[in-house]
């Protein structure tokens, strides 16, 4: 992925961040997702006072590209208001893993301009499928 494409998703998180709804931790929360078909999908958190309803930013975008008719995701870029890198977690990772395959790429920033890559496969390295290939 070239690093204007990169930079773009990247861009398109942080715009979202914005929208986050995170009165209770106060850590916003956006998520930039690239589809197979090249299309991009945002979403960011969306707390909830219960807390188990609370809706990550990762599993928004992946959402709104399902409710769009996607199932093939190619990256996300995943960006937050701390200091430090922000990765999906666990329950945003299986989700993840129900439509992409190894070559998935995750984009973990700090910043729009400071950013780690991984594959989804490095961060969820035995993913739960029911599929029957097992992956």
């Amino acid at each position: 992925m070239k690093e204007l494409k990169e930079h773009k998703l990247l861009e398109a998180a942080a715009a979202v961040r914005e929208n986050a709804y995170a009165p209770y931790s106060g850590f916003a929360v956006g998520a930039a997702l690239l589809t197979d078909s090249g299309r991009v999908f945002v979403g960011c958190n969306v707390e909830n006072g219960a807390f188990a309803p609370s809706l990550c930013a990762e599993r928004a975008a992946v959402a709104a590209a399902v409710a769009a008719g996607e199932r093939e995701f190619a990256a996300i870029a995943v960006i937050a208001d701390g200091s430090d890198y922000c990765y999906p977690c666990g329950v945003c990772r299986q989700v993840l893993s129900e439509f992409c395959d190894d070559a998935f790429v995750i984009f973990a920033a700090k910043t729009v301009r400071d950013f780690k890559v991984y594959r989804l496969e490095e961060l969820l390295p035995h993913g739960f499928s029911l599929r029957e290939d097992g992956e």
